[in-house]
C-alpha cells in the first residue's frame, strides 16, 4: 500500500509579498527533494480537495469562516496581522490546505493509504477557534482531526507539534477535547509567546530554550511526550511538522538537523504501530530556509512511510 502525497497548485497562488519567508517556494523545494531521492515513488499523489464550510467549522467558528472569505481582497493585500497577509487566492489555497488534511483523513481511516504527507501551504497551526495569525488562516491538523472524531468516529487522536513555534491555535481549539492529547516542543521566548502554562491536562508542552540542541529535544520526546502517548494509547496520529528549529533556519534557534527529524518521527511511527494501527497523517507547518527544509522534510518522509 502506497502513502498518500498530498498537495494542489492553489496552494502555490497565496503569497505574502516579495522577500516573505512563508513563500511559494517552499513546496517546490519539498516536492524537488522528494522527486530526486526517489520517495516520491513510494507514495500516491493526490490533489487536495476544498474543505467544505462544515468541515471547517468542526475547528472554527462559523463567523471565522465566513470572514476569512469575505476579507479576500480583489487586488493588493489585506493585512491580518503585522506578519501575515491575505492575497486573492489566500481563502482558496487555505482551504485547500484545509481540505489536504481531511482528504488524508479519509485515505488513512479506510485504509487506501497507511499514512500520508500533506505538503500544502498556508500552514495552520497559529490559527485559534476564530482568528488568524502568525502565517496562518484554517488549522488544517484540527479540521482533520476533528473529522477523524466526528466522522469517522475515533475516541482518542494525538496531535504531535515539533515546529519550533507553538502551536497556540491548535492548543485554542483543543484545550477543553479531552479526546485530543496534544504533545508539542518549542523554542521559548518566540512567538507566540505562549505554551509554558498549558491551557488544559490534555497538553504536554515542552518549552526548549535557545541552542538546547539535538539532546534536550529528545530528551523532551523521551521523558515528556512518549510516557503520556503510551498512557493515552492514540488511535491515530496527526503531525504539526515543521522544520523552523533546524539550526540553518533563522526562524527560530534550536539547533536541530535533519537526524532529529528522523528520529522523532521514528518515535511517533512506534507509537503509531503500537496503538493506532500505524495511522499517521503528517500536515507541513513551518521551515523557511529552502535547502535545510526540503532535506528535513525528505529525512521525515522517509521514515514516515517506512523508506528508511
Amino acid at each position: 500500500m502506497l502513502a498518500a502525497y498530498i498537495t494542489h497548485t492553489d496552494c502555490l497562488k497565496h503569497e505574502m509579498g516579495e522577500g516573505h519567508p512563508e513563500c511559494p517556494e517552499r513546496l517546490g523545494a519539498i516536492n524537488d527533494q522528494l522527486l530526486i531521492t526517489g520517495l516520491l515513488n513510494y507514495m500516491q499523489t493526490y490533489d487536495a480537495p476544498l474543505a467544505t464550510a462544515e468541515q471547517l467549522q468542526q475547528a472554527h467558528s462559523s463567523l471565522y469562516v465566513r470572514d476569512v472569505a469575505a476579507h479576500r481582497p480583489d487586488s493588493g493585500y489585506v493585512q491580518v496581522d503585522p506578519d501575515t497577509r491575505m492575497n486573492p487566492h489566500t481563502n482558496q489555497a487555505a482551504t485547500r490546505a484545509a481540505g489536504a488534511a481531511v482528504l488524508a483523513t479519509d485515505l488513512v481511516m479506510r485504509k487506501e493509504a497507511a499514512v500520508a504527507f500533506c505538503n500544502i501551504r498556508p500552514p495552520g497551526h497559529h490559527a485559534e477557534w476564530g482568528a488568524a495569525g502568525g502565517f496562518c488562516f484554517f488549522n488544517n491538523v484540527a479540521v482533520g482531526i476533528r473529522h477523524a472524531l466526528n466522522v469517522h468516529g475515533l475516541e482518542r487522536v494525538a496531535l504531535i507539534d515539533f515546529d519550533v513555534h507553538h502551536g497556540n491555535g491548535s492548543e485554542n481549539i483543543f484545550c477543553e477535547d479531552t479526546r485530543v492529547l496534544m504533545c508539542s516542543t518549542f523554542e521559548e521566548g518566540v512567538y507566540p509567546f505562549l505554551g509554558a502554562v498549558p491551557l488544559g491536562p490534555n497538553m504536554v508542552n515542552v518549552g526548549l530554550p535557545s541552542r538546547s540542541g539535538s539532546a534536550a529535544f529528545r530528551a523532551s520526546v523521551t521523558d515528556a511526550w512518549l510516557p503520556a502517548l503510551e498512557k493515552f494509547r492514540p488511535q491515530m496520529i496527526f503531525i504539526s511538522a515543521g522544520f523552523d528549529g533546524h539550526r540553518e533556519d533563522d526562524m527560530g534557534n534550536l539547533g536541530l538537523v535533519e537526524d532529529d527529524y528522523a528520529w522523532v518521527t521514528k518515535q511517533i511511527v512506534n507509537v503509531a504501530q503500537t496503538h493506532a494501527q500505524g495511522r499517521i497523517v503528517s500536515c507541513l507547518e513551518g521551515g523557511y530556509v529552502l535547502s535545510p527544509l526540503a532535506r528535513s522534510v525528505a529525512a521525515h518522509v522517509k521514515v514516515l512511510i517506512g523508506a528508511d
